[in-house]
């Protein structure tokens, strides 16, 4: 079945790729040109820096190798989002464009005797000058044609083959008169010249609008925002109203997002001075050994009650006993399916649903909140936000979730919003409330549209205070 997909998805890219190149070096070009050679060579070799920046890690390409291509196939896959929807555009444009030049070049093609006035007094002119030096009245030298012959006294005849002044032997048709819209078929104007034209209108536009989004996307990702809301929990002791956690997801250590990256979240969790952090899921995308430098500023989170992690689905594509064993060496504790009660309430934590069937195993609700004291308030850790109604049916008053980068890339931000129960923000479900995070990185390309990164700080209200 996976092979199955594997070829599926490969056709489909295919077919994708065909496409851009039919539309943005084809269409617009001529063969063995420079343009073209380059933008099918470019067509080429792009989705396959894609392919192994995304997928070369599970097929055994050294990260080394991923480190190369990861700028410009990280980058491609947003450039393909884009190009394709401005295309799609460019195509319900296209016929309109076509007509409306067809018009303007059918009105331009005007006959002789519906040139402007002054155009006519011009050639009136030109008639005299011809006349007072002998020549024939209405015959120019220039366009007297095959028609017209001059005679050794410098005066013009026309000859036997027929002219311009009607037709020569009999049986042989006069010239038929001008078409105006055959006449708008001149040199650029052209049925084939107007579609050449929306072609490369179409083109130029399309690139420009990808280029331009992915760049504003790209600006969006490095501004981290940090988020302030404030949560009441009916079970939340007095003693604990203002109690900050901070909540971190999707950091997405990688090939493009390095040490700089975990540095600018380590220093935003920091200057918040939470209480409490909780990193919940997919920190990584590549093995201990690729990342450890990445990762190493991440030892630097402090708060008074210490930082805490959960797998997300994005631990189970890698060595995920080895992360969760570095995770500790770093300084955070991860719950796996298990429970810490802290002085105000109790912080749970399970494991992502991609584990299961795996050695470390998914979430189990009955080993994290099986035995607690449900007079306590509870908080928990669970990277996919589809588990709140796990949470539900566990009494729990707060899940704290990430997984879903808000979308990430407009629009794919609807199709997020329907895989998910919350796209980002909070919400209730009946007595437990959902908080999720648009997450401080990104998957694949380090663009954001309309999903711009954060991270929040959860403030605790109790709501006897």
């Amino acid at each position: 079945m996976a092979i199955v997909a594997a070829l599926v998805g490969l056709l489909l890219l295919s077919a994708v790729h065909w496409y851009l190149w039919k539309r943005l070096v084809a269409d617009v070009s001529a063969p063995g040109g420079w343009y073209r050679r380059v933008g099918t060579v470019l067509l080429v070799l792009l989705p396959v820096t894609t392919l192994l920046f995304q997928w070369g890690g599970q097929a055994g390409v050294p990260f080394s190798v991923k480190q190369v291509v990861a700028w410009p196939g990280s980058y491609w896959v947003a450039m393909l989002l884009y190009l394709l929807l401005a295309l799609a555009v460019g195509e319900a444009l296209r016929p309109l464009l076509l007509r409306v030049l067809r018009r303007r070049d059918a009105s331009r093609a005007v006959l002789p005797e519906e040139r402007p006035e002054q155009d006519q007094e011009q050639a009136e002119d030109q008639e005299q000058e011809r006349v007072a030096a002998g020549g024939v009245p209405g015959v120019s030298e220039s366009s007297a044609g095959p028609g017209v012959s001059k005679a050794p006294d410098g005066t013009a005849h026309a000859s036997r083959s027929g002219g311009a002044d009607g037709p020569g032997e009999p049986g042989e048709p006069a010239e038929p008169a001008g078409d105006p819209v055959a006449a708008a078929d001149g040199p650029g104007r052209t049925e084939a010249g107007r579609r050449l034209f929306v072609a490369r209108t179409v083109a130029v536009g399309a690139g420009l609008v990808a280029a331009g989004t992915v760049g504003y996307g790209s600006y969006r990702f490095r501004q981290l925002t940090t988020k302030h809301v404030k949560v009441p929990l009916a079970k939340l002791p007095r003693a604990a109203h203002g109690y900050r956690i901070a909540v971190v997801s999707d950091i997405h250590l990688s090939a493009i997002l390095g040490a700089s990256h975990s540095r600018r979240i380590v220093d935003a969790i920091n200057r918040t001075q939470p209480d409490l952090i909780t990193v919940v899921g997919d920190m990584v995308d590549a093995e201990v050994t690729d990342l450890r430098s990445a990762a190493a500023p991440l030892a630097e989170l402090s708060a008074p009650d210490g930082a805490y992690f959960v797998t997300g689905n994005h631990e189970y594509y890698v060595d995920t006993l080895q992360w969760v064993e570095h995770v500790r060496e770093l300084g955070m504790i991860p719950l796996e399916n298990a429970r810490v009660e802290l002085p105000f309430f109790d912080l749970a934590g399970v494991n992502d649903v991609q584990g299961e069937g795996t050695v470390h195993g998914g979430p189990d609700f009955e080993a994290a909140l099986g035995d607690r004291d449900r007079q306590r308030a509870s908080v928990l850790m669970a990277h996919q936000p589809v588990l709140i109604h796990d949470a539900v049916d566990a009494g729990v008053d707060l899940q704290l979730s990430g997984h879903t980068h808000g979308g990430q890339l407009w629009p794919v931000t609807y199709l997020a919003d329907l895989a998910n129960p919350t796209l980002a923000g909070l919400e209730r479900y009946g007595d437990t409330q959902l908080y999720v995070s648009r997450g401080a990185g990104a998957w694949g390309p380090p663009v954001r549209v309309g999903a711009d990164p954060d991270i929040t700080v959860i403030e605790l209200a109790a709501t006897g205070a």
